[in-house]
């Protein structure tokens, strides 16, 4: 097991590298920064004592390097725009996210896991279809529609909750309900299918044999052994929401890393879409090594190497 999770450590920080190259890369051949900052109306003059004040001028392998070995020691820079370092903007709009993400998870889990539980009970009856509808909506929608149509009836219409903003936690309701929506599907899928391979297996006929009650085997028995690949999926989905989350901000105003990306691309601030980009990666990939570790925690093939 030690071998494999060093094995999968190794692999985790070489695509760590790997996107942190490829972000540096396509950011700085998408255009001219300073351009950018110089403004349309600047001189040829001032555009390159511009680049050379922002070092652009020198071999892109050295610039990376340099930023490399700087954003390991978690300094990205200073904003081109904000006029601030890039570690404070990140360390002030990273709560956000994160409470956008806990939420919409909570909402993910609170969807999928009773809708794949009562599928699987009655497969292929009104409940099932019913259910797998809920599902294919939620992956069908894209969920900056789905985002508008919330904001339209229950903030404008019912005005129950607050369109846009991240003030308090009732602000990130609409947008946990809008991004967890989305996630819901392929979890409540993978619960179905566990849910009924579990109930056919024989340890529950054994367990129905002897006279438990039908819920007990259901949720004690059953569910205990169709959510053991649940956990890695949440795992991966948690980092999929941190990355995910750029339109879902956007749409509701929340200042997260998200809305932060999307300010930055708008005006060529490479320092800190390069930043942003990294620290998605790395949740993600950190998520991913989470899940792996409990799979290999749990499977007893893999505990053995």
């Amino acid at each position: 097991m030690a071998r494999y999770l060093m094995q999968r450590i190794g692999l985790a920080l070489l695509v760590c590298v790997a996107v942190s190259l490829l972000a540096f890369t396509l950011l700085n051949a998408s255009g001219d920064v300073a351009i950018a900052v110089a403004g349309e109306e600047a001189t040829a003059a001032q555009i390159e004592a511009i680049r050379e004040d922002l070092g652009l001028n020198r071999p892109l392998a050295v610039r990376y390097g340099e930023w490399l070995a700087n954003a390991v020691q978690g300094d990205f820079g200073n904003s081109l725009f904000f006029r601030q370092p890039v570690a404070e903007l990140i360390a002030y709009r990273l709560p956000n996210t994160m409470t956008l993400a806990v939420m919409a998870l909570g909402v993910m889990l609170a969807l999928s896991v009773p809708l794949g539980v009562a599928a699987a009970l009655r497969p292929n009856s009104i409940i099932d279809r019913a259910a797998m509808l809920i599902a294919v909506l939620g992956q069908a929608m894209p969920n900056f529609w789905f985002a508008l149509i919330l904001i339209v009836v229950f903030s404008l219409t019912l005005g129950i909750a607050p369109p846009s903003g991240s003030a308090t936690l009732g602000h990130f309701v609409l947008p946990a309900i809008a991004l967890g929506y989305y996630s819901t599907p392929p979890m409540m899928r993978l619960i179905r299918q566990g849910m009924i391979e579990a109930l056919s297996s024989d340890y529950i006929r054994t367990a129905r044999a002897k006279g438990i009650s039908g819920w007990k085997v259901v949720f004690k028995h059953a569910l205990r052994n169709a959510v053991i690949p649940v956990v890695s999926l949440t795992a991966v989905q948690f980092g999929n929401m941190l990355g995910g989350s750029v339109v879902i901000e956007t749409v509701f105003g929340i200042q997260g890393l998200g809305f932060l990306a999307w300010e930055s691309i708008s005006r060529m601030d490479l320092p800190v879409v390069q930043a942003v980009l990294l620290i998605v990666a790395v949740f993600y990939v950190v998520m991913v090594l989470l899940a792996d570790f409990i799979n290999a925690w749990l499977d007893p093939r893999i505990r053995t190497q």
